[in-house]
């Protein structure tokens, strides 16, 4: 007995220092990785993984239209590589758990991910040490980055959920408290749904965007005693939640008042389609931009049924918030070298953001690799820009348009994590009771 209880011992130790090899092995690639350029980088993703399989699993299906477009870009370097991939995209938020049991498990299959949700990608991910992060030397290099809100970890894109309204009825949305004025019913998809957005509710009580709150608030001409009280209560449910700074009372009312209002939707899309037709009179949402691009005009619906709130010369608050998706490593990458190569691929060249620069509302931190959407709304049937404006809610103004005039919430990380634990049951508590 004492002999096999040494042999079980003795296994388990090994196999901790095999673990712990193999985690410091990918740490390792990553430190020498950061200091390549995306040509040396390649070079090495051939040696280690030509013929090989490569598996990945990212929120965004564009991924599997990536791979290809850096296969080619290898071959050019040596004609025979050739990379078989399988990229994975799970459904309803089950990409933490597939990642952690990858990684925890026996056997370790995925390489990479492309994942959103800022709040849990620190709490379950970062924090654990189940994803590491890696910055290209290239995307490092490249002019007019944004570093500080991109590295920490390296973001592919910000895309951005924005304020619209029909505008074939009478009401008017000039401001970001009228989406929450009595009466109003927003379409949104459920906080619980779709996490990004409940990541915008915590980004409204950091001080940055709750000041801005309070600005477009005494600005606003539905303001009255009665939201005045609701502003002042939101106080003592600061306190209670932890939250710090001299205007939250703002951002945490307007929380309260969304939460209390809104009307949950499954997904944009459906949002979406239901905005642009002549039916949806009077009816507003928050949603993302990008999917006017796949609205069918007919005389029912049409782009110009709607209005981008911020788009409006005299609108005064937010017009709505950005969400990022994230590229990492595992702590088991099986191919590091071919992960490292693709993500500096995907991150600092046009071409390897090309599946998701290719359209409106999805914004690279680096400005070469973005295509310009500034008159999307001006192309005919057959992709030709022309002169006429023919669907003005489609000329994407670009991400420092966004992120300066059309203030965007931008997701912090950890911010976000530092407030879930105590917000988001308060949250909860709202929905809820509606």
């Amino acid at each position: 007995m004492k002999k096999l209880i040494s042999a079980v011992l003795a296994l388990m130790m090994l196999l901790t220092m095999v673990s712990f090899a193999s985690a410091e092995s990918v740490e390792d690639v990553i430190k020498q990785a950061q200091e390549m350029t995306l040509e040396e980088l390649i070079k090495k993703a051939i040696e280690e993984s030509n013929g090989k399989d490569f598996y990945a699993v990212g929120n965004s299906s564009r991924g599997k239209s990536a791979i290809p477009k850096f296969i080619e870009a290898a071959q050019k370097i040596d004609p025979n590589y050739n990379l078989n991939f399988d990229w994975q995209q799970p459904k309803e938020n089950r990409i933490f758990d597939q990642l952690t049991e990858d990684v925890n498990g026996s056997n370790h299959t995925f390489s990479m991910t492309l994942i959103q949700d800022g709040n849990q990608i620190k709490s379950k991910m970062l924090d654990t040490g189940i994803l590491l992060n890696f910055v290209p030397l290239d995307w490092n290099n490249a002019e007019g980055v944004a570093r500080e809100d991109n590295a920490q970890p390296l973001a592919l894109q910000t895309l951005n959920k924005v304020f619209m309204f029909n505008n074939l009825g009478s009401k008017t949305y000039k401001n970001m408290w009228d989406f929450v004025r009595e009466g109003e019913a927003p379409l949104f998809m459920g906080v619980n749904s779709e996490l990004v957005g409940k990541n915008f509710l915590y980004m409204m009580t950091n001080e940055k965007y709750a000041a801005i709150a309070k600005e477009a608030y005494e600005a606003w001409d539905g303001k009255s005693p009665e939201y005045d009280k609701i502003i002042e209560e939101m106080k003592m449910d600061a306190a209670d939640l932890g939250l710090t700074g001299e205007n939250v009372q703002y951002g945490l009312a307007w929380v309260f008042l969304w939460c209390s209002q809104y009307n949950e939707q499954t997904d944009d899309g459906p949002i979406c389609n239901t905005l642009v037709t002549t039916s949806a009179v009077d009816q507003c949402g928050l949603l993302v931009y990008s999917k006017l691009r796949s609205v069918e005009e007919t005389a029912e619906s049409s782009v110009n049924n709607i209005t981008v709130a911020a788009y409006q010369d005299d609108y005064v608050g937010i017009g709505g918030y950005g969400y990022k998706h994230y590229l990492m490593l595992t702590k088991t990458s099986p191919l590091p070298w071919t992960s490292c190569a693709l993500i500096a691929f995907m991150t600092t060249t046009a071409d390897g953001f090309s599946p998701w620069g290719k359209d409106m509302g999805g914004y690279a931190p680096v400005p070469a690799c973005m295509q310009d959407h500034s008159k999307d709304g001006q192309k005919d049937a057959d992709g030709n820009v022309t002169d006429q404006v023919l669907f003005a809610a489609k000329n994407d103004r670009g991400y420092d348009w966004w992120l300066n005039e059309g203030k965007l919430v931008i997701e912090d990380p950890a911010y976000c994590a530092s407030v879930s634990t105590t917000m988001s049951d308060w949250i909860d508590g709202i929905v809820n009771s509606k």
